[in-house]
């Protein structure tokens, strides 16, 4: 099955972009699923068509879903919930707190990205096509399935026996509840099927995300940021959506600033992507609402263009770590080392490829690094980020030697 999100900074129409590639989908015959994940749903409006928590058959071939969030916590995560909520009300949290308190950030989000393994295994769908949640809280889902496959390697098993051996006694003594085996089942159990979902997600060869964006700066640098995460996490992007751009033969003196601003950004955005392919979508006079104006927003983005194929295979630039720091690569066919040049401001990166040029945001552990070293192998640049060498630590003898 072929699954594609969609993802954006929030107000750039990346539900309408994600409605409008499922109805075109579906159009040409792929038997088409769109879900949305988002906890502020907005698919139904897109669709003008009311949606539940199971398929909804929206038009021939297409159905849509906005997850029930509160359905889903209660199956996965109905027995953490309770234990967390005895908890707190044993520490004196009133009752209703507690019950609040009792769904960790980002739950109802996390829960919803679980339909992604199983539309996958259920085979039942030709493509799921995923409006996701704003850009920041989509990195966080995505990228918890790392931190949840070192929980349960290096920390479950250990709080699972401790748990046992001292349960019965705090519970006698104190009255604290201590999770049960029921619970660490129920913790273990999603972990594992967060990680099952991160196997389905890092297949570059059936699952991409595609990136929404405005022509817009503080939209294009988040979304920047999104797509060097993406990269480092292992998901493959494979198209740009620049959305609401307006069009040439539009003008009027209060739009001439406005259509200025777009075309620099434009070359912004390609500087900054490149060689992901971008296409554009133009601001429509009217809302996006309906069948049929989506039918209109898809043709003018995709065109001929079947919406469903891999506009782009492989990862344009990857960070891989190394025992002291990172090394960043990314391809420069036909490049010479000596035409390359690189200037760095804080955890922005310009790279300079003769006429053309890349702008990079620097993930965190990479912008505390300095770049070391850049050097050319084959049609790959590589750029070595490497910490500062830490001091060996000297302990003080009794005879006062170190």
């Amino acid at each position: 099955m072929r699954i594609i999100l969609y993802t954006g900074k929030g107000g750039v129409g990346k539900t309408s972009v994600a409605a409008a590639t499922a109805v075109r989908a579906a159009e040409l015959g792929y038997k088409t699923v769109a879900i949305s994940t988002d906890a502020a749903h907005s698919l139904a409006d897109s669709f003008d068509v009311p949606l539940g928590p199971s398929p909804v058959a929206v038009a021939p071939n297409l159905w849509g879903q906005e997850v029930d969030v509160l359905q889903e916590l209660e199956t996965h995560w109905k027995t953490v919930r309770e234990w967390l909520v005895a908890l707190m009300q044993w520490q004196g949290a009133d009752d209703l707190v507690a019950e609040e308190v009792a769904i960790l950030p980002g739950m109802e989000e996390l829960v919803g990205l679980l339909y992604i393994s199983r539309y996958a295994e259920s085979k039942e769908y030709d493509l799921l096509v995923v409006d996701c949640a704003p850009t920041g809280e989509t990195l966080r889902l995505l990228s918890f399935p790392e931190m949840a496959r070192w929980y349960v390697k290096r920390i479950l098993p250990v709080e699972r026996r401790v748990a046992a051996v001292v349960g019965p006694v705090v519970r006698g003594i104190m009255s604290l509840p201590v999770p049960s085996t029921a619970v660490f089942d129920a913790v273990e159990d999603l972990f594992r099927q967060l990680e099952k979902m991160q196997v389905i997600l890092s297949d570059g060869e059936n699952c991409s995300v595609r990136l929404v964006v405005n022509p817009e700066r503080m939209v294009i640098k988040e979304t920047q940021r999104t797509y060097t995460y993406l990269n480092l996490y292992g998901y493959s992007t494979d198209l740009i959506v620049c959305n609401r751009v307006i069009p040439e033969n539009v003008g009027s003196p209060f739009l001439e600033g406005w259509k200025a601003s777009q075309v620099r950004h434009l070359q912004f955005i390609h500087e900054c992507f490149d060689p992901i392919p971008i296409l554009q979508a133009p601001l429509l006079g009217h809302e996006v609402v309906g069948l049929e104006p989506l039918r209109e927003l898809s043709a003018t983005l995709f065109g001929d263009r079947d919406p469903i194929q891999r506009f782009y295979s492989g990862h344009s630039q990857r960070i891989t770590k190394e025992a002291s720091g990172y090394v960043m690569t990314f391809p420069i066919p036909f490049t010479a080392v000596e035409d390359v040049s690189i200037t760095r401001n804080g955890s922005e990166l310009v790279v300079q490829l003769g006429q053309y040029r890349r702008n990079i945001i620097l993930p965190n552990a990479l912008a505390a690094m300095p770049l070391t070293e850049a050097k050319k192998e084959g049609a790959t640049l590589k750029l070595m980020f490497h910490g500062p060498e830490r001091k060996p630590r000297h302990r003080r003898t009794k005879g006062g030697q170190t």
